[in-house]
């Protein structure tokens, strides 16, 4: 039988960051880790002549009962060099169980809920970010709202270096799930959502499903970059993607919300409405400003290889149409060379690399035999030293290998998935998300057993 429980993590000894980051790979050996909050930089509490702490939190699922779990988080943090002091002194990693199911438990060893979690604002802030309405057992109390009545003075969000933190993942857990929501009357796989009035009620509901089925980062386009589709107006990208933003920022999601689009003007305005990440398919080459709006707003960004022509289309009659593939001499080695040029232009803008992500553009002026070598070879792309993203879902080359339509792809896109992730990727982007996060949670657990 399997158990929700909450387990805060602080620090202020050595390698702050690299000790949360040690104690989550940990934590994920025995449990599944579901969630984990921004990491908070906080004033020491309890005994102030020590360093700040780093302190986040994260939600597992667990088949250990609250023993087995404390004892786990003991030997964690023991296996990590923590060493006794004082109480409330510094340490090098302190992991604490906030609450396990909805059990009351006091033994001498063991208090659950947390005794004093609804006093500690390092604790409600970042627990509040991925639980918000769960309820206190014993204070009848949501999160949320012991956190807006608790003194959160001297929390702050963690900042690395000079840079504000944008809200990313952390690498190398698990992999991540992206769901695609095509704001657009018309895409290659049929799901765009955008054909009358009440295109943004449909898509929220969409992002509330995705969100249940597994997702962590939601992707909203409101231009078709299938083959042979015309480009739309700023002015309608926004229209139909603002609505949609709005709606889900409103519901309040614990999600990453990216934004699929290479205009400056269109980042600027979902950034500041609360957007985390930019989806750019041009990687940075189509929009000069459109670096510098991502550095200003701390943003994350999906920096794609693409040298597709919206010419050079192929039709395939009953299988949808393709981008024509491109002439290559070395083909990873002239992929690499044209990311790392949009990796160029985002650090001369300001962008760190902590908020790079790759996209090798699968399906984007790549032939059928280079989109599966692409994926087969993802490894290599690892080499560069920056998480990766696949967006295999669907695609023209399934459909060729299979000489199926676009509708009869999952098992394809399945397939797809399972070995982007064997080779490498940290996150994939999928339609039919549901389905792709199972895949992914299988191919995740077999890779990593035996760890």
């Amino acid at each position: 039988m399997t158990h929700r429980a909450f387990i805060g993590l602080g620090a202020n000894l050595g390698d702050r960051d690299q000790q949360l980051a040690e104690s989550l790979r940990r934590l994920g050996r025995k449990s599944k880790i579901m969630k984990f909050s921004s990491v908070y930089e906080t004033e020491p509490w309890g005994f102030q002549n020590q360093p700040n702490f780093l302190n986040q939190v994260v939600e597992l699922e667990t088949e250990l009962n609250p023993s087995e779990l404390l004892q786990e988080l003991k030997a964690i943090e023991s296996d990590m060099g923590r060493e006794s002091t004082f109480r409330y002194g510094p340490r090098k990693i302190d992991l604490d169980i906030l609450f396990y199911d909805e059990l009351e438990l006091s033994t001498e060893t063991l208090v659950i809920p947390h005794p004093s979690l609804h006093e500690r604002a390092f604790v409600l802030i970042p627990l509040a970010e991925i639980a918000p309405d769960l309820v206190h057992p014993t204070l009848h109390h949501t999160i949320r709202e012991l956190s807006e009545k608790i003194d959160s003075t001297g929390v702050h969000l963690y900042v690395d270096g000079n840079a504000a933190a944008a809200k990313m993942p952390q690498w190398g857990l698990r992999t991540y799930i992206m769901g695609i929501i095509n704001v657009t009357p018309d895409s290659f796989s049929g799901d765009g959502l955008a054909v009358d009035d009440d295109f943004s009620v449909r898509a929220i509901r969409q992002a509330e499903e995705f969100v249940r089925d597994g997702a962590d980062i939601l992707d909203l386009g409101a231009e078709s970059s299938r083959p042979g589709s015309e480009p739309v107006s700023t002015e309608t990208e926004l229209a139909r993607l603002l609505p949609v933003l709005e709606g889900i920022l409103a519901l309040k999601l614990p999600v990453i919300i990216s934004i699929d689009t290479w205009k400056s003007d269109v980042a600027e305005k979902c950034l500041a409405a609360g957007a985390d990440w930019i989806n750019d398919i041009r990687g940075l080459t189509a929009d000069p400003a459109l670096a510098g709006v991502i550095a200003r707003h701390h943003a994350g960004v999906v920096l794609m290889h693409n040298r597709s022509q919206s010419g050079a289309v192929n039709d395939l009659g009953a299988l949808g149409k393709s981008y024509e593939g491109v002439l290559y001499g070395d083909f990873l080695q002239e992929i690499k060379a044209g990311l790392m040029q949009c990796v160029d232009t985002a650090r001369s803008a300001g962008i760190p690399d902590g908020h790079i992500i790759l996209d090798p553009g699968i399906g984007f002026g790549k032939s059928q035999e280079q989109n599966l070598a692409l994926i087969n070879r993802l490894d290599e792309l690892k080499e560069m030293g920056f998480p990766l993203l696949s967006g295999p879902s669907r695609k023209s080359f399934i459909g060729r290998v299979l000489d199926l339509p676009v509708e009869e792809r999952e098992e394809g896109t399945a397939a797809a998935v399972a070995l982007s992730i064997a080779r490498g990727a940290d996150i994939v982007r999928v339609h039919n998300v549901k389905m792709m996060s199972r895949v992914a949670r299988v191919a995740d657990a077999i890779l990593r057993s035996g760890n």
